[in-house]
């Protein structure tokens, strides 16, 4: 059966996953569609260079694509497809990152919108963090995960996952100092 796009558009993305379990992959571009952007801003922020996080969101996709028969509730449709591409960035850290753990090269990326400046910054700053640091950084504030969670999705124990969270939210705040004074005195 064929969906209009109005149709598909509209429809909340619970109803959509369930299309696309029973096959209809026009459900499955409207959840591509809807998702997108998050998964790149997710995987660019992780591996700090923007073609790697196009080709791993693609992964993602894909893998979750493979896989959606074996979602269980379409209502956690976006955890379980974080999780997916949490996976495929790991998975590519540990296949293809000799160097894992070492300074990464800093790619420069679209800032942010509303503060191009600090966005460069933030994005500049992160880079600077070791990788699993950087991950746990990105999970507990950008996704808002709890420390239980990261150690979850990540396989790190929680006390280093809390480490990692509160040595990187340090160094950031140390790089990022000039943007904090500046908003400290305008208040």
């Amino acid at each position: 059966m064929r969906y209009s796009a109005d149709f598909l558009g509209k429809s909340p993305e619970s109803v959509l996953v369930g299309l696309a379990q029973s096959g209809v992959r026009d459900a499955f571009a409207e959840l591509v569609r809807r998702r997108e952007a998050w998964i790149r801003n997710l995987l660019r922020r992780c591996c700090h260079n923007a073609s790697l996080a196009d080709d791993l969101a693609q992964q993602t996709f894909l893998q979750a694509w493979r896989s959606l028969p074996q979602l269980q509730d379409p209502g956690r449709f976006a955890p379980w497809l974080k999780r997916i591409a949490i996976n495929a960035w790991l998975h590519h850290k540990r296949r293809h990152d000799p160097l894992a753990g070492a300074v990464e090269e800093v790619h420069e990326a679209a800032p942010p919108e509303a503060e191009p400046a600090l966005g460069m910054d933030l994005d500049r700053a992160l880079a600077q963090l070791a990788g699993d640091a950087r991950l746990c950084v990105i999970l507990a504030y950008h996704e808002r995960m709890t420390h239980s969670e990261i150690a979850a999705f990540t396989g790190l124990p929680p006390g280093t996952v809390k480490s990692h969270v509160r040595r990187g939210t340090a160094r950031l705040r140390q790089s990022l100092s000039d943007y904090l004074d500046t908003r400290e005195e305008s208040t």
